[in-house]
């Protein structure tokens, strides 16, 4: 029989030395969660250590990513490929054990956690996929998905608002394989949370919906154990184990304080707390009776080996969706992708329909959601404006039983509606990436991008498929005035690394950024689309488009021999662009125009390309809706951009004061060639 005391109490020696090493980290929530762990990981956690991404694992999130040394530690004492020496290197250059737990780096990490609240959130992403894809593809003799989301939480999480938008959701779609345990300390980096947080957190999520287990023995791993078996029974609610613990566990003079929290116990109180535990190994060092206690590998493989024997009867009955399966849980797109996304693009180039990009994205999903049913659509609470619904996406619901609803044809419905609720939408398509089997966008106005800010730049950091559809990109949406008028927007998300930000000018180009955005399995993707219609530019080559800036129009095709400048421009204002080089023409002053979807693309061309397009020696002058800082770069002599707030007007009236007009883009352009 396992010795559980001693197996939580390896957790908590290697969290103390490992961080003692490093000189920096968060002991505390470790030794503090460490019979829970050995709760969930000893007795529940269907996991496989010799294959981390084996498709019906449980995924556990640890919420509370400062407490990192709790993951590396049952991940190395499990059997996953994380030797000691990993756990040596503690937060040093180039080790698998990061100061928060990254997925991609340490194998078993399921998603990058840190920003607290936003683990939480994840989860939710992962149950909703599991729910859906079992709903998708299970039958009634074969369930192929059937695991849970387990996640590990702190005060600092609930107390971060995206956690109250993930809670409330998680309740409404009845996610009940959702089981999140709280560790309940009372502690922060300030001390006692007390005097500043005084929800009563078990009717909170009881009023969300949520199967609540209140007051377990944190520290009591037969009693947590028993509250995840009972959890596990719920049939229509996601559940919360409320375990009772102290911070810091078995040191003598920091457990239940918040010295536990976020710095090195030091040598001698490490000293006393090896003795209080009954701990006689060296650092870093496991006796032989505690690995065998935590060993995984064995029973990983004969889980997963029952699974694989179950997925092969499942693939004798049903061929085609086994094959499906495989394939979505892959990422891999459709073998006729390509193919769907040329026919989009002609289609839209043939047409040249005249309508606000926003429509041009609806009318490019209809043609992708139709082609690819991993795609999960979804706004919050702005369908209407954003345009992500299409015929082949109806509204996501579950009924009274919990179960998913299903059309007359038998399909999910693969539109949600988030509510207002911008972060959490975001951090949950985060989710729903991570889990796999689906690909997230989701829709908001552009100048609400603010609030899912960070989720963003995680879904980068974790190099996630995930498109944000960012409507009302402009001043263009007129009346509505400065509060929803975007003007540092595009600038500031163009600065995330590994994001890429789409602001197409017409149908082509807004179907080219959404097949760009799809294929990208490792890259999330903006687009910013405008409210005011956009007429379509005639194009005499649409290859380009995906590089992300290309030549739109020479000054020959306004009757002027020679090149004088460059007018670079993105979205609506590629429009005055052409308009502008019209009205230079008539001053015998030629200039080409060049269309920037995306600068982050085109910035990762070769330089031979770029300098094609921007060609050097010839003044260029940028035309942008928006911050003028970015556009620098580009060697611009001059930028038609708005540095302050906008107004509250009608569009028209709006462009005329700011300046967006074909004769001050002219004027600007001529003025700028005249000093060059």
């Amino acid at each position: 029989m396992a010795n559980t005391q001693q197996m939580a109490n390896a957790i908590r020696a290697l969290a103390m030395d490992a961080v003692q090493q490093a000189n920096s980290g968060h002991p505390g929530a470790p030794m503090g969660m460490a019979d829970m762990a050995v709760a969930l990981w000893g007795d529940h956690l269907q996991h496989t250590p010799s294959n981390p991404h084996w498709a019906n694992r449980d995924r556990f999130v640890l919420s509370n990513g400062h407490g990192s040394m709790l993951i590396y530690s049952v991940l190395h004492l499990t059997g996953y490929k994380l030797p000691i020496e990993e756990l040596k290197n503690f937060r040093t250059l180039h080790s698998k054990t990061a100061g928060h737990p990254e997925v991609g780096v340490t194998p078993g990490v399921e998603t990058t956690t840190g920003p607290l609240g936003q683990g939480i959130t994840n989860a939710v992403g992962m149950a909703l996929a599991e729910k859906m894809l079992a709903s998708e593809f299970n039958k009634d003799a074969h369930k192929i998905v059937n695991h849970h989301t387990y996640v590990f939480l702190g005060d600092g999480c609930l107390m971060e608002g995206i956690s109250h938008e993930a809670v409330a959701l998680a309740g409404a779609w009845k996610l009940n394989k959702l089981i999140a345990l709280y560790d309940d300390n009372g502690i922060s980096i300030d001390g006692k949370v007390a005097p500043w947080f005084i929800d009563n957190t078990p009717q909170r999520f009881a009023a969300c919906g949520w199967n609540v287990i209140d007051a377990v023995d944190g520290h009591d791993a037969a009693a947590v154990s028993k509250a995840i078996a009972a959890a596990k029974h719920s049939a229509d609610k996601p559940t919360l184990i409320v375990c009772k613990t102290a911070i810091g566990k078995g040191s003598p003079n920091r457990a239940g304080t918040s010295k536990a929290h976020g710095e090195p116990l030091g040598a001698e109180e490490i000293k006393l707390t090896r003795e209080a535990l009954g701990w006689t190994a060296e650092p870093f060092k496991i006796p032989k009776e505690v690995y065998a206690d935590w060993d995984a590998k064995a029973a990983g493989k004969a889980r997963e080996a029952e699974w694989n024997k179950a997925f092969s009867a499942y693939k004798a009955a049903f061929p085609a969706q086994a094959k499906e399966f495989v394939r979505r849980m892959k990422g891999e797109l459709p073998k006729n992708f390509n193919q769907v996304a040329f026919d989009a693009v002609v289609a839209a180039h043939t047409k040249g329909e005249t309508v606000a990009s926003r429509k041009a994205s609806q009318l490019a999903l209809e043609a992708f959601t139709a082609a690819l049913p991993e795609m999960l659509g979804g706004s919050a609470d702005l369908t209407g404006s954003n345009l992500t619904n299409t015929k082949s996406t109806p509204a996501f619901r579950v009924d009274l039983a919990g179960d998913v609803v299903k059309t007359a044809e038998g399909q999910i419905g693969r539109h949600i509606n988030y509510g207002v609720r911008e972060f959490g939408m975001a951090a949950i398509m985060n989710g729903v990436a991570l889990h796999g089997g689906y690909i997230p966008y989701g829709g908001t106005f552009l100048t609400f991008s603010d609030y899912s800010r960070n989720a963003i730049r995680m879904a980068a950091l974790m190099k996630q498929r995930v498109v944000h559809v960012f409507t009302h990109d402009s001043i263009g949406l007129g009346e509505d005035g400065p509060t929803h008028q975007s003007i540092e927007h595009a600038a500031s998300l163009r600065l995330i690394p590994g994001l890429d930000v789409w602001r197409p000018a017409d149908t082509a180009e807004t179907t080219v950024a959404w097949a760009v955005a799809l294929q990208n399995a490792n890259r999330p993707s903006a687009l910013l689309l405008s409210r005011q219609n956009l007429a379509y530019s005639p194009k005499s080559d649409l290859g380009d488009i995906s590089r992300g800036a290309y030549v739109l129009s020479e000054p020959e095709q306004v009757g002027i021999k020679k090149t004088h400048g460059v007018i670079i421009a993105t979205g609506s204002e590629v429009q005055l662009a052409l308009a502008a080089q019209k009205l230079l023409a008539e001053r015998k002053i030629g200039v080409r125009v060049v269309s920037m979807p995306s600068t982050n693309v085109f910035d990762r061309q070769d330089t031979e390309y770029k300098q094609s397009v921007l060609p050097a020696g010839l003044p260029r002058v940028a035309v942008e809706m928006g911050s003028t800082d970015g556009w620098w770069k580009y060697g611009c002599a001059a930028v038609v951009g708005i540095d302050t707030y906008g107004e509250s007007a009608p569009a028209p009236v709006l462009f005329k004061h700011f300046g967006f007009t074909a004769e001050n883009v002219a004027d600007t352009v001529h003025a700028a060639l005249l000093k060059a």
